[in-house]
């Protein structure tokens, strides 16, 4: 999840987790992965460094047409946009990752649109990088209270399947909110910000934020 501020694991646990979160049932999700749909409320507990560093650093898989069709994917949509707007989130983005789910699925604050809506992308890849490079804050969700120094380009062209039809669509672009993507992207690649920022330091406001909000792991996770 991205905050709006103006790898160590061997390769037989990725292995492992890989092959764990794509046991999947007769719908295509497996049952770690509608636990988490059908249990998690309207506000998901969101994944953090270290205690969930499997999760965070197992590269995500895509989303099959049979699930794309299905009631999960929608609620599981529904919930992250639910929980990357809650006041206690405050995110201009959300990786399906830092809900506890290794798909290739997101939501972005599209800011370079009128009324700067949220939208949900599905089997999304960064197709290329062009343009200027620009170094400018970030924080995460997932690294709650800290934030960090990273550079980026302006421009990417983005594709993804199409929620209807599961058709490939491709769109170029540009300014932050191409930042937001690719920092999205790379919570689906296993990376996080802290990975290519050039330093990172605490964020005090955010860290006074956090205080009046209890953050609890559910005790079927």
């Amino acid at each position: 999840m991205t905050r709006y501020i103006v790898r160590g694991w061997s390769l037989s646990l990725v292995f492992v987790v890989t092959m764990f979160i794509s046991a999947c049932n007769s719908n295509g999700w497996s049952k770690r992965e509608l636990t988490i749909i059908d249990r998690s409320d309207s506000v998901m507990f969101v994944t953090t460094l270290p205690d969930d560093s499997v999760i965070l650093r197992t590269p995500s898989v895509d989303v099959s047409m049979q699930e794309l069709k299905s009631q999960e994917l929608q609620t599981l949509m529904a919930k992250m946009l639910r929980t990357v707007t809650d006041p206690s989130q405050d995110g201009v983005g959300i990786a399906a990752p830092q809900v506890g789910i290794n798909r290739r699925i997101i939501w972005v604050q599209r800011l370079d649109k009128e009324g700067e809506p949220f939208e949900c992308y599905v089997n999304i890849r960064i197709d290329s990088l062009y343009g200027e490079t620009r170094r400018g804050p970030e924080g995460c969700l997932s690294v709650p209270g800290y934030a960090g120094m990273v550079t980026r380009n302006t421009d990417v062209v983005i594709s993804y399947a199409d929620l209807g039809s599961g058709n490939l669509k491709k769109e170029h672009v540009e300014g932050y909110t191409a930042v937001i993507f690719q920092h999205e992207c790379d919570h689906l690649d296993g990376i996080l910000y802290v990975d290519r920022a050039d330093s990172v330091f605490i964020n005090q406001t955010w860290m006074d934020e956090l205080k009046q909000y209890e953050f609890t792991r559910p005790d079927w996770w």
